[in-house]
């Protein structure tokens, strides 16, 4: 049976817009859409979300929504560690494989079929019921329920994920640019320097890489740095470690960066990184 802290369940309903900052969690993240006005950006491009909508990230996926009033804001969220995923492995059922590959692609919204959709809303009904009850068995059902819910996930996934993509708002020169930093995320990059690679004006660059990610080109880079830093940690490596190999070369930088970013010091994440569904607080 799988310890508790593998997944966290949460339906959630704000009547008032929840500002939310750019962020990235330790862990995979299913968003399940119910209601609302939101646009949603993740890495680059914005989605403009349609009720029953679903989007897929992972551990390194710097993503924010933005609420617009009129309507309530209603959406369940899903958080999953690699170990909810493990014992299922040894079947030949891989349910991270729609998170890989959303990712290959650079597309992570899935919109289900009306019929897809019903059976995934009764099926995050039963999850909620579960896990609100004290009779026996509850929690095994909840485990039951989610598996069921991310068959379903995943199945909608391959059947639809080489339809057009729709309601998305994006660039391709700077889905190359992103491409570009992340492929390169441990050397030197400067502003200067992706600006001569791309043979664009440091202005236009600046103009465009906010306009599509919502930040600035450094503010990317750190945030990338420090999720990389965060998942070294994850692994068992040393905090010096961590910070070298993301592309910090200053120490000093690297701890206010982390902090700044996820609420606590890089040795204090490390000591409880076996609880990261919790232990930083996620917006």
């Amino acid at each position: 049976m799988l310890g508790k802290s593998a997944f966290e369940f949460y339906h959630y309903l704000d009547s008032v817009p929840p500002k939310v900052e750019f962020h990235q969690h330790p862990f995979y993240e299913l968003f399940f859409f119910l209601d609302g006005n939101v646009n949603y950006t993740i890495e680059g491009k914005t989605y403009k979300l349609r009720p029953g909508d679903i989007l897929l990230t992972n551990s390194l996926d710097i993503h924010r929504p933005e609420i617009f009033p009129g309507k309530p804001y209603e959406r369940i969220i899903v958080w999953l560690e690699d170990r909810f995923f493990e014992q299922l492995l040894a079947g030949g059922d891989d349910l991270a494989s729609c998170f890989a590959d959303a990712a290959r692609k650079d597309y992570r919204r899935i919109r289900p079929s009306h019929g897809g959709l019903i059976r995934m809303r009764t099926l995050c009904h039963q999850v909620s019921m579960a896990q609100n009850s004290q009779a026996l068995g509850s929690y095994t059902l909840v485990c039951a329920y989610l598996f069921e819910f991310l068959v379903e996930v995943c199945r909608c996934y391959f059947e639809t994920s080489e339809l057009p993509r729709e309601d998305v708002t994006e660039s391709q020169k700077i889905n190359l640019i992103l491409d570009y930093i992340n492929q390169n995320i441990a050397l030197n990059l400067s502003l200067d320097d992706i600006a001569r690679e791309f043979y664009i004006s440091k202005f236009y660059l600046s103009k465009q890489f906010k306009r599509y990610t919502g930040m600035s080109i450094y503010q990317y880079i750190i945030k990338k740095r420090v999720a990389i830093s965060r998942d070294l940690l994850r692994s068992g490596a040393s905090v010096t470690t961590a910070c070298m190999e993301c592309g910090f070369n200053d120490y000093s930088n690297y701890l206010k960066a982390f902090k700044r970013e996820f609420n606590c010091n890089p040795s204090e994440f490390a000591a409880h990184r076996h609880d990261s569904l919790s232990y930083c607080p996620q917006s």
